[in-house]
């Protein structure tokens, strides 16, 4: 597991206030998982890595915390060979240090709650490229795991394909933050840790830009 913080703000208060104002009391988190496959309820979940978000003293949304784990497939889990081919992460590998996935989401979901709850925020919403995905695999984990202080909320998303079809006319993830000014280097694509991180990039970049062109507050 690797933990990587950026400096706190001092006036947590203000910030705080921000956060909770901005997203109707819910508190943005983006996600990004790597898998064996397209099924959540079949399918091993291999990596999943998390990316906390914070306004800073100018107000805006930044990057915070960033979060992730290499995942041991679940007992019975299904290993698509496309699947793993495209994103080559070999499962089965000591050298990747694995962990059980309930672990992984238990030790992931301690620093997002206290963020949240640092926020004065109700739930979380998962962020991500193509949300569904990832929303889905990260759903139902923390069901095989049985885990009942899961922070995320059940259904709804922030889908960064999405805004940025609207705000750049792109949907692609490379394509996006390209049109965006935020470098992205191919080779490193499908890495759980450094798409949550581009992700997270493009999503405050969107947020930003729409406060800068005077669409909030309203």
């Amino acid at each position: 597991m690797s933990t990587d913080q950026t400096p706190a703000v001092e006036n947590t208060t203000t910030t705080g206030e921000l956060m909770k104002s901005r997203f109707r009391g819910y508190m943005p988190v983006v996600i990004d998982v790597e898998t064996a496959g397209f099924n959540a309820k079949t399918d091993a979940l291999l990596e999943i890595a998390a990316v906390t978000l914070r306004f800073n003293d100018d107000g805006l949304l930044v990057p915070d915390q960033t979060l992730h784990y290499h995942v041991e497939p679940f007992e019975g889990a299904n290993i698509e060979q496309a699947a793993i081919d495209f994103n080559g992460i070999d499962p089965h590998s000591p050298l990747r240090g694995a962990v059980d996935e309930s672990l992984a989401l238990k030790e992931m979901f301690k620093p997002i709650r206290k963020a949240q709850k640092d926020a004065g925020c109700q739930r979380c919403i998962l962020v991500g490229h193509n949300a569904t995905f990832d929303h889905g695999f990260v759903m139902a984990a923390a069901e095989r795991a049985n885990l009942k202080r899961n922070p995320f909320h059940p259904f709804v998303t922030f889908d960064t394909a999405a805004l940025a079809a609207v705000f750049l006319g792109q949907t692609v993830l490379i394509k996006a933050c390209q049109a965006a000014g935020i470098e992205f280097d191919s080779k490193q694509a499908h890495s759980a840790v450094y798409d949550t991180e581009r992700t997270a990039e493009l999503f405050c970049y969107m947020v930003n830009r729409y406060k800068t062109l005077g669409g909030w507050p309203l």
